[in-house]
Parts: structure tokens; sequence; C-alpha cells
């Protein structure tokens, strides 16, 4: 995977026939023209000379757009794939852009992270593609605060506010297959971007296609600029350093008897764990050694995402068995989010969902936060967020005990833009999460953060063990006490975008024209919100108070008996997530009665509204 510089079969644009589709005609011939990379150029070659027209019309006739985590899509040729052009094509429109907003673009400059994926037959792998983002900035003057290894995702932002930079490029596909790769951007603030940024950058891109220069295809740039620097020792020690003001017990920690497994998804995570434990005082946590080391193949587990649940789980619940340590801790491959598993009842596991760990985190947060501020006018100015389609735990929290509580769209950029607007009004944000195991403790960096949860969750579980509690006990004393919250979450795939139409278009022509299903499973619905289109029957004048968000799908509906279902579209995946949950009030306690009536309006949500045989939809499988 060393030579990408090579120029393929120059000859093959001279073979490429005219196909009769102009678009198609086009995009062949500027790839062929314009891409340098030998193993993407081979690709495309070997479609044009197989005559392999849908395929090259797949990969060659549309562009990639920014999801709720950027641009992230498979590897391989192809003006709608990840790969070193489209890369290039993408930095280029970011200079545009920051050269609009920053007369000071040179001396702010840009921080580049990568992880640790990689593909041999596309030549690409995360580290190239951040030094050819790096390339092109220097090829502009502009100062790159290149990272020189593979670092937590949340580091690029935490780097961005830290250097007083413009922007961030994190080169990531997350915890999505390792066909996969992404490019996430970050704005000065250190959150995501988002609208209008998200569409400038686009119609940035789009004006300039064509590589600017040589120099842009430079890897080598990064080793002999005198504008690149390596941040990575400077930010790991400040960001640890900045760690202990989430240490709440430290007195307690090295005494903890505790033992704790940590798995990094073959991802970024064990180093930087493994430092934060140190920063607490906490024994470090035992890595899962099969997981430990980076792997592009995430070669141990069927799919490289934790939020699967026990199944991808089993090598770090095998070895906690065998070192007799009851709590787990999984990062995803680049370490912004964590799953949590315990042995309850001395030999059954519980892996919590992002809502229950949210629920124990929140609490957490908020009872250190009044140990060390008692006074009730403190409170005011405190917040928790979370995103809509995450549990209402922390707004029955909220009601209880007077802090404040906000919801925001799907997606961890709208909680760090929020978290900015509210930091300039003097307000603080002690914890925000998406149920999707995306936490944030305090206010680091606003960006979902799994190393700074990990050793949170360790420290919570050590002082709980102290008090003879379980962390699965204080999630029971928790719904005690500001009601239970039974949810499920999951989702079916659907590989066909028609098929994804005609869901929606069905949903919210149901009863009629432009009329709403009335019930879901024999229940009323009694409320309907639709994002995507701005209606919510709920307000007065019929009009949503979240933004509206028209590059996807998502509807709520509020039922008579107290669930709250949400239908979404993955930003991400080819995926319609259902997120179900039933909200008790504080006192009622019977569980399973609960749960009950959950499982029978999520499965009429599915049945009646997704329709997944009709429709020919896989239901997840775990």
């Amino acid at each position: 995977m060393e030579d990408n510089g090579g120029n393929g079969d120059l000859n093959a644009n001279m073979r490429w026939q005219s196909s009769g589709d102009p678009q198609l005609d086009k995009a062949v011939q500027q790839w062929l023209t314009w891409d340098k990379n030998q193993w993407t150029r081979a690709q495309v070659d070997s479609l044009v000379a197989a005559g392999r027209l849908d395929d090259l019309r797949s990969r060659l006739c549309s562009r990639l757009s920014f999801g709720t985590a950027g641009l992230r899509a498979p590897m391989g040729a192809g003006f709608n794939r990840i790969n070193d052009l489209t890369v290039i094509q993408s930095t280029q429109g970011l200079y545009s852009h920051l050269c609009r907003y920053f007369a000071d673009l040179s001396s702010r400059g840009v921080v580049v992270g990568y992880d640790t994926r990689g593909q041999e037959e596309s030549g690409c792998s995360s580290q190239r593609l951040a030094k050819l983002t790096a390339a092109v900035m220097l090829s502009r003057d502009v100062p790159v605060h290149l990272f020189s290894t593979f670092v937590p995702t949340p580091y690029v932002p935490y780097a961005v506010r830290k250097l007083g930079a413009a922007a961030g490029v994190m080169i990531t596909a997350s915890h999505n297959p390792k066909e996969d790769n992404g490019y996430k951007v970050y704005w000065c603030n250190g959150a995501q971007i988002a609208a209008p940024h998200d569409k400038e950058i686009l119609r940035h891109i789009e004006e300039q296609l064509e590589p600017w220069s040589a120099y842009c295809w430079e890897e080598e740039l990064v080793d002999h600029s005198s504008l690149r620097t390596d941040p990575l020792t400077q930010i790991n020690s400040c960001y640890m350093e900045e760690l202990t003001s989430l240490c709440f017990h430290r007195d307690l920690n090295s005494s903890c008897p505790l033992k704790f497994i940590h798995s990094s998804f073959h991802g970024v995570g064990h180093t930087f764990v493994q430092q934060a434990f140190q920063v607490f005082g906490l024994a470090p946590p035992i890595p899962v050694p099969e997981q430990k080391d980076p792997d592009p193949n995430f070669s141990s587990v069927r799919c490289p995402n934790p939020e699967e649940g026990e199944s991808v789980l089993e090598l770090s619940l095998l070895l906690a068995e065998r070192e007799n340590a009851p709590i787990v801790l999984a990062t995803d491959p680049d370490a912004d989010r964590l799953a949590v598993a315990e042995k309850s009842d001395g030999s059954r596991w519980k892996v919590f969902t992002g809502n229950e760990v949210a629920a124990l985190l929140g609490w957490w947060m908020f009872f250190n936060w009044k140990e060390n501020h008692p006074g009730p006018a403190d409170t005011q100015k405190v917040y928790m967020l979370a995103t809509t389609v995450s549990s209402k735990i922390l707004q029955a929290m909220a009601r209880i005990e007077g802090f404040h509580f906000e919801e925001t769209l799907p997606g961890f950029k709208w909680i760090g833009n929020r978290i900015h607007e509210l930091s300039k009004t003097g307000n603080r944000v002690i914890f925000a999460f998406e149920e999707s195991i995306g936490f944030l403790c305090g206010s680091l960096v606003p960006e979902k953060d799994g190393v700074s949860a990990a050793v949170v969750v360790a420290e919570m579980a050590a002082y709980l063990h102290n008090q003879k509690l379980s962390l699965n006990q204080q999630l029971h004393n928790i719904y005690q006490t500001y009601g239970y919250h039974v949810s499920k979450t999951s989702y079916v795939i659907c590989n066909d975008p028609p098929t994804i139409q005609k869901i929606f278009s069905r949903i919210r022509n149901f009863e009629g024209d432009g009329s709403y299903p009335r019930t879901c499973g024999g229940v009323r619905i009694v409320h309907v919100r639709d994002v995507t289109t701005g209606y919510d029957s709920s307000q007065p004048d019929l009009r949503a108070v979240l933004p509206v968000s028209r590059s996807s799908h998502m509807i709520t509906f509020t039922l008579q008996n107290g669930v709250v279902a949400t239908l979404r579209t993955s930003g991400t995946e080819p995926k319609i997530k259902f997120y179900t949950e039933f909200c008790a009030k504080p006192g009622k306690s019977d569980v399973s009665g609960l749960e009950e009536e959950l499982r029978k309006v999520t499965n009429a949500l599915l049945d009646e509204f997704l329709e997944p045989e009709k429709n020919n939809l896989t239901c997840r499988t775990a």
C-alpha cells in the first residue's frame, strides 16, 4: 500500500467508447483524467473493460453529501466513495469555504486526525487520506496540525479549540463496517459542522472538482513542510490534565478492588483509556488481547459496533469471566462511543443500553455537581442535553432537581453546537448523550467521548461498590426516584432508497391524503411530529419546534398510553431505525407490565408502519 502515486493505465480513457449516456461518459473521462491512485484507477479500468455501465453509473454519477457524521461511504473508486480523489476534492472545497470565513486562516491553520482503517484493494488508509488532506492545505500555505499517529475522534475537536484552529478534519468511519471510511469536519468552536456550512462546502467542492496541483497527491509533503506540526504530545497532555476535572473521588479509586475489562475493538482506544485510568488513580483495565491492537479488518468481531451488545462483546465477557472482573467497557474503533456490561446476580451479564448508561451518568454528574455546588442558585445555569430519539430520563430528573434539560435533533453535531451557544450566555452543560452509546461528561470537548466516559463509568462503579451497590442496582434506584423509563431501540435494513421513500410516503398519507396514522397497535396516537416536513400536531400553529431536517426522514408518535415512538432513517447506514419508550411516573414499579405494553406497541409500529415482509426489510439479529 506504499506506492499510491501511479498513473494507472493512461490508455483507458482512450479505450472508453461512448455509452450513449452523456453524464456517464463525462464522469468516466473525468475520473480517468484526474485520479492518480493506481488501485482505484484500476477498479474503474476493469469496469470500463467489462462494459459494466450500471456499476460505473452507481460509482461515478452521484456525489457524497454530509450526513449526521460528515461524509461516510465505502472505500473504493467513484465520486460517491471515499478515496484519494474525493478526499482531495472535499478538502479543496473546505479550504475555499474557510477562506470566506477566516481572514487569518494562514495563521490559525487546521487540525487533521485519523483512525486505523484501511483497504488494500483501493490503496486507501485513514493515515494516507489524512496526509492528502494535509497536503491540499499545505499546497495553499495553510498550517496543518497533523497528528503523527491514530487518535480518538474527540481529540480532533479538542485540538481545534485548544490550538485556536479554524477547523478540524477526522478521517474515520467510527463503528461502520470495515469497507467504509469517512471525512468528519469540525468548525472553530469544536462542534461538527451543521447548516449552512455543510451545503456551502459541498457547493465549493462542486466549483473546483479537478485537483488544483500535483502537490495535492504528495503525502510526503507533510514530512518536509515547515507549516506542518504534530500536536500529539501537547494535546494528549492537555486532555489528560483536563480530564481530572471529571475525577470526583480519587481517594476511593486507589483502593478500588474492582477489576475492569476494556476492549478497543481493534481501534484507537487502548493506549488512551489506559492513560485515563492512570490519571484517575484507578488500576488499569485488563485489555482484551485479541482486540487491543489496530486491525482494519476487525478480525475478531462480526461487526465493529459495540452497540450490537452481547453478540459482539463475546471475547470481552469470556475474559471477564476468567479474570473475575465484574465490569466490561468497550470503546468503538474511533473511541468516541462506549458500551458497558456488568455481571449482575453473580452469574448473568447485563449489557446496558445507551439510555441506561445515560441514566447512570446523568445521575452521577448531577450528584457530584450538587456536592460541590450546594446552593440552589447554582443549578439555574446547569443544563443536560439529549437527542430527541433518546430516553426522556434526563427530563424526568430535571423536573425534580431543577436543572435545565433540552432536546436536539439526532446527531452529536446538534448537541455540540448547542453546547457552544449555551456557553456564550454563561450556562454550563454537565452531561449530554445520544442513545447510540454516545456520551459527553462535562464540557471537555463538544463531541461524544468514549475515553472520558469509560473512566467516569469506572469511577462511578468504584464509588457505588464502596456503597455496596452495583451499577444495575443504582439504575433501579434512579428509576424508583425519577420514574421507570423502559425503552427499545432497533432497526431494519433497507438497501433500496425508493422503498424507504415509499414507506414514509405511506405513513404521511396513511388515512388518506396528508393524514397520519390515528392508532398504533390499537392505541390512539395523540400527537405526531414530522421533522422532515416541519409538522407538529401538538403545537398551536402545527409547526415543529425542532429545526426542519429535509435530508432524512423522522416521524415521532406520542400515544395515549404514554409511549413515545420514533421512526427515522440513518444518516450513515442503509437503515430505518425505530425507538420506543414508556415513561412511567415515579413510584410505578410494575416493570414487567411496562415492558409488555412497550413490546406490543413496538411490534405494531414495525408491522403496521414498516411492513417488513412486504417491503423486503431485514430485521436486526441480536
